[in-house]
């Protein structure tokens, strides 16, 4: 089935934060260095990531094309 992904994204503090698990499980985050933050659980599972600085033009709607793998 389809894996179930949250996505916000703050305009005034341009960060867009996409989870792919419940947020609730967000154990520690580390930075990749490229403007952007991993969440990952307490197995090391990626569970989301942030990226900062990413801005969307206001007339532009944010279109999302997800492809999940089978296990």
């Amino acid at each position: 089935g389809m894996a179930e992904v949250t996505m916000f994204y703050d305009r005034e503090g341009q960060t867009l934060t996409v989870w792919f698990a419940d947020r609730s499980a967000e154990f520690v985050c580390e930075e990749t260095g490229d403007e952007v933050i991993l969440m990952k659980n307490a197995s090391g599972q990626v569970i989301g990531f942030e990226k900062l600085n990413f801005s969307i033009p206001q007339a532009d709607s944010l279109h999302v094309a997800l492809e999940t793998v089978p296990a």
